[in-house]
């Protein structure tokens, strides 16, 4: 293996967000190991449970951090006040985002989606584990505030509904 081909590798490797990769052929192995993903998972373990107990406290201290964290959260504001009936559901962890279970199949939900409550509406990765995000309501889906396959943050906006 070349020297530009391994260093295609490791951006590949950083860029898949994979902690380790391990390539063996006739003659040759390579180990790559992001440091990285540990300390950010680390961290992830550590902010998960101290994020809740502080958005708790203080309410007006998230408003100023969350707009500059994610911008979903400020499109996500007006539309709650043209119209006060529709329900925000909220991203209950850190991770990113799947509006689907596999590459081939059907988002849970879309614009227009009736839902009952306890329905499977999306899916949260956090730390290689893949959290089923269930309807605490029934309603009709109004707006996705997040792209597919995005990182999202704590309480983060992600879906807009309307109570049935």
């Amino acid at each position: 293996m070349k020297l530009p081909e391994i260093q295609d590798l490791i951006k590949f490797v950083a860029k898949a967000g994979v902690s380790e990769v391990e390539i063996e052929q006739k003659d040759f192995k390579i180990t790559i190991k992001t440091e990285n993903q540990k300390k950010r998972a680390e961290e992830h373990m550590m902010m998960m449970p101290q994020m809740p107990m502080y958005q708790h406290q203080q309410m007006p201290a998230p408003a100023p951090q969350l707009p500059a964290a994610a911008p979903a959260p400020v499109a996500a504001a007006p539309a709650p006040a043209e119209d006060s009936k529709l329900i925000t559901i909220k991203s209950p962890m850190i991770g990113t985002f799947y509006r689907k279970s596999s590459p081939d199949k059907p988002n849970f939900v879309e614009v227009g989606s009736t839902i009952k409550a306890g329905d499977v509406i999306c899916i949260v990765e956090a730390m290689k584990l893949f959290n089923e995000i269930e309807a605490e309501i029934s309603g009709k889906v109004v707006k996705v505030l997040v792209d597919d396959m995005n990182p999202i943050e704590y309480d983060q906006p992600l879906f807009l509904i309307e109570p049935a």
